[in-house]
């Protein structure tokens, strides 16, 4: 398993909300628990909002927000894919830019947050990984509003393309990677995609209703 893949299982795991052990996450993933105390310093490190220490455990709390300022999503995204484009730039003081500009967005997030230390920075996600799956945020986000089905083109962490039909219900952004969560009818269940590996999306002429066991209040993170 890539480390990429491995930090979004634990943000996976973290995401529940409740305490869990390095030792029950280095089992579940076969890892070290080395390994977990590395990536756990990596995701607080990338702006993900864990909590915890050594010994004790680890979770997830609070939501990511830049205070003062309250970010929508479409701002976040926005901010984001400004950053991604910069990172990519040629233009050495188009670089130096972004690199003070994750400074001063360093400056005001909160230390229980994110480490004052290049929380902003290419910790975990390159800039150009996360960009990936930009382009299809705009139409994921008008399927949720309009509860519209889609048709999904997807690279699963095997390499393989996986074609999917989904009911896309919720899109959340964790240290730069966006993930959305769907019913996923091929697999008659909750699945959470990550954005960056959409290669591709149609929206199709099926509008989806609210079912029990379909909703978003309905998925457990857990199970």
């Amino acid at each position: 398993m890539r480390r990429t893949d491995r930090l979004f299982d634990i943000i996976q795991i973290l995401r529940d909300g409740k305490l869990h052990r390095a030792q029950d996450i280095a089992d579940r993933l076969e890892v070290s628990v080395r390994t977990i105390y590395r990536d756990m310093d990596t995701l607080v490190a990338s702006g993900v909002p864990v909590e915890g220490e050594r010994g004790v455990g680890y979770m997830v709390r609070e939501q990511i927000t830049l205070p003062p300022l309250n970010l929508t999503p479409a701002e976040l995204e926005a901010l984001n894919l400004g950053m991604a484009i910069v990172a990519e730039a040629a233009d050495p003081d188009l670089k130096a830019a972004a690199d003070s500009l994750a400074a001063k967005i360093d400056a005001v997030l909160p230390t229980q947050v994110v480490a004052e230390a290049d929380a902003w920075k290419f910790a975990v996600y390159p800039f150009a990984d996360a960009a990936r799956g930009l382009a299809h945020m705009a139409p994921i986000r008008a399927a949720i509003k309009s509860r519209q089905k889609l048709r999904l083109t997807y690279r699963r962490i095997d390499g393989n393309l996986t074609e999917r039909t989904i009911r896309p219900l919720h899109m959340e952004y964790w240290g730069r990677v966006w993930t959305l969560t769907a019913w996923c009818e091929l697999r008659d269940a909750f699945r959470v995609f990550r954005i960056d590996l959409i290669e591709n999306v149609t929206p199709l002429p099926e509008i989806f209703a609210d079912e029990p066991g379909k909703r978003l209040a309905d998925y457990d993170p857990t199970a």
